[in-house]
């Protein structure tokens, strides 16, 4: 363990420059004193790591220093194989480079980890769209991740609910989410997510903007998927379903059939069971629960409950008369 963890704070002395030992310490999850001592180690095993004293010191490598050395597990070798999922990576016009890159690795692997990283390419595969659903169109994908790479000013014209606009934007990253790509970009000094397929022209412009320091992509984009469901899901409906719905909420409604489920009271004698789910708006609450059809019943709150028994008197209605 202690070689992996000397071999993990050469590299990231290696990829990141100078460090302090708190620094050190959090990335590796030891005690500040546990640096002090691996510090050493390395420093008598003649790796070149010079100590900067003072308020702005750390542990950095000597200039030029670069270790050869990957110490890549087995195990670590075929993650990086399965994180390289070649539709997105088409997508980015990045096919050919990972396919080259992986190539490059499995050349300098050991005999084992070669080995261990073709049987992780021949027994997994990774589809990113989710079922049923047709990826969407992202013509303007290249130039957005250009941008991206190359810190350069994107104007668009972009179709949002409201209509048309066009954006001067600072393009951060890029995510994909579900099979739909978006970018994360500042316009007018707040960052913002644009769906890339909603993109209608994009310029590539020559001039180059200055990333905002301590930008956290993976931290924005948690933050902002937990406001959107948090605007989205403002109700709460309360459910009388039975034992095929309950089979049913967690492949309609994903993570939020899951915990209504968790929510469930005792089955009646016919195995019904009460429980409450996240709703987004009235009308829409009203489409998704028709889904279920006759296996739920909307029990609260009135005004849902009321909004469902028009939905179907309207479709009692139409279906009343023959064609």
């Amino acid at each position: 363990m202690r070689a992996d963890r000397l071999l993990s704070l050469l590299l990231l002395l290696q990829n990141r420059g100078r460090l302090t030992a708190p620094e050190l310490a959090a990335e590796l999850e030891v005690s500040v004193r546990t640096v002090y001592r691996d510090v050493e180690a390395l420093i008598t095993s003649g790796v070149p790591v010079c100590v900067d004293r003072g308020p702005a010191g750390g542990y950095r490598l000597m200039d030029g220093y670069r270790t050869r050395l990957t110490g890549l597990t087995d195990a670590e070798a075929g993650a990086l194989f399965l994180a390289g999922i070649p539709g997105p990576a088409r997508d980015l016009g990045l096919g050919a480079v990972l396919a080259t890159a992986q190539l490059k690795l499995q050349a300098a692997l050991p005999a084992d980890a070669a080995d261990s990283t073709r049987r992780i390419q021949d027994r997994f595969h990774l589809d990113a769209p989710a079922w049923f659903r047709d990826a969407d169109p992202v013509p303007h994908l290249a130039p957005v991740a250009q941008a991206v790479w190359e810190q350069r000013i994107l104007r668009a014209h972009y179709r949002r609910w409201g209509g048309e606009v066009h954006r001067e934007l600072h393009p951060l990253g890029i995510v994909l989410k579900g099979g739909l790509w978006y970018l994360v970009a500042r316009a007018d000094g707040t960052v913002r997510t644009y769906r890339v397929s909603r993109l209608l022209a994009v310029d590539l412009t020559d001039e180059v903007f200055e990333r905002p320091a301590g930008f956290d992509l993976a931290g924005y984009w948690e933050e902002s998927s937990r406001r959107l469901a948090a605007a989205l899901h403002q109700g709460t409906a309360r459910l009388r379903i039975s034992p095929r719905a309950q089979r049913l909420l967690p492949m309609q409604f994903g993570a939020l059939g899951t915990r209504a489920l968790e929510s469930a009271g005792p089955p009646d004698g016919d195995g019904w069971v009460e429980v409450e789910m996240a709703v987004e708006g009235e009308a829409v609450a009203v489409s998704d629960l028709l889904r279920l059809g006759t296996e739920a019943e909307v029990l609260g709150p009135a005004a849902l409950r009321q909004a469902m028994a028009r939905a179907v008197a309207v479709l009692a209605e139409r279906y009343a008369t023959a064609s």
